[in-house]
């Protein structure tokens, strides 16, 4: 996009202003919903959102509307927790965590010390990424400085909003990826100085997890994020009942396990953990007083075997739940993919995930939680302008589906049901179309209408 590069997309528009509460209807003032709407972008930007009927008349002469007319709008969905070094070893026969790390994470990560595989790998990863809708996400890169140079000057280039760190991990990984205590956190303030505020991205300060660094690394990085409040801190916590066992054994002194990263200064609000699977009630208090989030990984949790997450127990304690695909011990980076897998833990639990939760925390809810509310989450004038274009006719079986749809909240629970990366038809970032699906070879299939339509 051009500095004075203007345009305007018209569709059906859905966006989020608060909290939709767990109900089958929506809080009243939580949702924004235009049935034939209108999208003005200017210089990367939202100038006017609202129905196209009103804003029409107002349009300069000669502006581009692009006609979206059947699709749905919505912000770009965001990945609070990520690993893009583990793009390629999704699908890997499955082990419990630990496993999972000795046989599959730490040989994969260790390639990223070479530029080239970490500049590939990158470029990779954000094609996949904006191929599924998301705009915005949370990122593991290596232990090597290289990952996260090459990952921040990819998303740079395409003028995507991302946070991204160096993994920081001084014991009990293999000797291509420990760093040394302080060498890491070296590394880590040059790669701040670097990339951190520059254009859309943010740095996420990321020791892996208790096991893998000592207290020395781990107050370190305490240090860092206490001289500046403008960063962010990424890492796991209570995935697994095996890694419970071996932090207590690590930690002896510390009377659970998030104590030990409570010992270290690194629970506040702009901090992610990941997982929070086996917590007790006063860990999720202790988390909520501060601000923190939990990252709820449901596909990679059904898939490694970790348990499954108690929202409802995180809700109530007014504990922030963000939506992740973790990768790649999560099977798809898809957020509609997230939004079903985190509906079937839910009816495990007998916490049912309705469409406008799902939409909120994709949305709206992750912005919020990583303190980017300001700028994304939301289609409103003065965000940046992040969306997605959604197409509820995007294969036959959703088409047909979708078809026999009364509610907006019926067509976003199919979407949810049934969508995965065909369904995305555009991924807009920073006012500039990143991905267009390629038109469907079923082109003139046709659905049967639903009962008393038109």
């Amino acid at each position: 996009m051009t500095q004075n590069d203007s345009r305007l997309l018209r569709a059906e528009l859905l966006s989020f202003d608060a909290d939709p509460g767990d109900d089958d209807t929506p809080a009243p003032g939580s949702v924004t919903h235009h049935p034939d709407g209108a999208l003005w972008l200017e210089n990367g930007r939202i100038r006017a959102v609202g129905d196209y009927a009103t804003l029409a008349p107002d349009l300069p002469p000669g502006l581009e509307v692009i006609d979206h007319r059947g699709k749905l709008i919505t912000p770009g969905f965001i990945d609070s927790h990520v690993h893009y070094v583990q793009l390629e070893i999704m699908a890997s026969y499955g082990r419990q965590l630990l496993d999972w790390l000795n046989d599959y994470t730490f040989p994969e990560e260790q390639q990223f010390a070479s530029r080239e595989h970490a500049e590939a790998l990158s470029e990779a990863f954000l094609d996949e990424m904006l191929r599924v809708g998301t705009t915005t996400a949370q990122v593991f890169c290596s232990s090597h400085p290289v990952s996260v140079d090459a990952f921040f000057a990819a998303s740079q280039r395409r003028g995507l909003c991302m946070l991204a760190g160096k993994v920081l991990m001084d014991r009990h990984a293999p000797e291509g990826l420990t760093d040394d205590t302080l060498g890491g956190i070296r590394d880590s303030e040059r790669l701040i100085g670097d990339w951190h505020g520059k254009g859309r991205l943010g740095y996420s300060l990321t020791p892996r997890f208790a096991p893998t660094s000592t207290r020395a690394q781990l107050d370190a990085t305490g240090a860092l994020l206490r001289n500046d409040s403008s960063l962010w801190l990424q890492t796991h916590l209570a995935e697994n009942t095996g890694e419970l066992d071996w932090v207590a054994e690590l930690f002896p002194g510390s009377r659970d396990y998030l104590a030990v990263y409570e010992a270290s200064g690194l629970v506040g609000p702009r901090s992610t953990f990941a997982h929070g699977i086996h917590l007790d009630r006063g860990m999720r208090a202790r988390l909520a007083e501060r601000g923190a989030n939990l990252a709820f990984c449901p596909s990679s949790n059904l898939f490694l075997g970790s348990g499954l997450f108690d929202r409802q127990a995180a809700r109530e304690m007014g504990l922030g739940v963000t939506y992740a695909s973790d990768v790649g011990g999560g099977t798809d980076l898809s957020g509609l993919a997230t939004l079903k897998a985190a509906y079937q833990v839910g009816q495990l639990r007998g916490q049912p995930l309705t469409a406008w939760q799902g939409f909120f925390g994709l949305t709206l809810g992750n912005a919020r939680a990583l303190s980017l509310s300001d700028r994304i989450g939301r289609l409103a004038p003065g965000m940046d302008a992040d969306f997605v274009v959604l197409d509820p006719a995007a294969t036959p079986l959703l088409a047909r589906r979708t078809a026999r749809c009364r509610t907006l909240a019926e067509t976003l629970f199919a979407l949810m049901m049934l969508g995965d990366d065909r369904s995305v038809a555009e991924t807009w970032a920073n006012g500039c179309l990143q991905h267009r699906r390629e038109a469907a070879t079923w082109a003139n299939f046709s659905p049967t209408p639903r009962p008393g339509a038109g």
